[in-house]
């Protein structure tokens, strides 16, 4: 009989093969209570641990962010790593970016107040573009004439950007300054969930990252 695979083990392969983020509480149910041996919390933590020690020196890390943990590609390795990929990368409109951006950080808020801070309309086409890739949703309505949405970012939206919470933001005071963020910034198309460690595309870097759209965008902010 073969030897049964280490909690480790366990662990590191469900990440490799859920192609997206999984919470303790998801591992934990890969076991069930006719094994021998059904992990604690604290045990799964520890084997997380001890994989993020593995990783150190190799070119993919151990990420916690909003949904959960995933094993992702490190930063430095990306632009070779992302050369898999023949199609580049889509980019948006700085419009599209600014808008993010306010409403990462002045959430809940309507499309009035974007506008009125901007001091320009906002597209319907970039609210659109944010509610298909489920980085803001409607959270509610303003008790005003007409009851316009309330929009606010999603668990995706910070997945996405590798955060934990909207904590980790930059604080405006970080990304006012000249040398935060070039002028030019792509956005990449994440891979589809394949079985695979995420590459670039699924394991994009943080917003503190010069590819980080939304600190960009927030530093426009008044």
């Amino acid at each position: 009989m073969s030897e049964l695979p280490s909690l480790k083990n366990i662990v590191e392969g469900a990440l490799l093969a859920a192609g997206g983020p999984l919470t303790l509480e998801t591992l934990a149910s890969l076991f069930t209570e006719e094994e021998e041996v059904v992990p604690t919390r604290e045990e799964l933590t520890a084997a997380l641990a001890a994989l993020e020690a593995d990783y150190q020196d190799r070119g993919i890390e151990l990420a916690q962010v909003a949904g959960g943990y995933r094993i992702q590609v490190r930063k430095a390795c990306a632009p070779w790593v992302a050369r898999l990929w023949d199609e580049k990368p889509p980019r948006y409109s700085r419009a599209l970016l600014e808008t993010l951006a306010l409403i990462a950080y002045r959430q809940p808020i309507t499309r009035g107040e974007i506008e009125e801070i901007r001091g320009v309309a906002v597209s319907t086409n970039i609210v659109k573009t944010l509610l298909e890739r489920e980085w803001v949703r409607v959270v509610g309505h303003r008790d005003v004439p007409g009851r316009p949405a309330l929009y606010a970012t999603t668990r995706k939206f910070l997945d996405y950007f590798g955060l934990k919470s909207l904590n980790d933001l930059p604080t405006l005071a970080e990304i006012r300054s000249p040398d935060f963020l070039g002028d030019d910034l792509p956005l990449e198309e994440p891979a589809p969930a394949n079985g695979h460690m995420a590459g670039p595309g699924e394991a994009p870097p943080s917003i503190q990252d010069k590819s980080a759209p939304p600190a960009q965008a927030a530093a426009e902010l008044p």
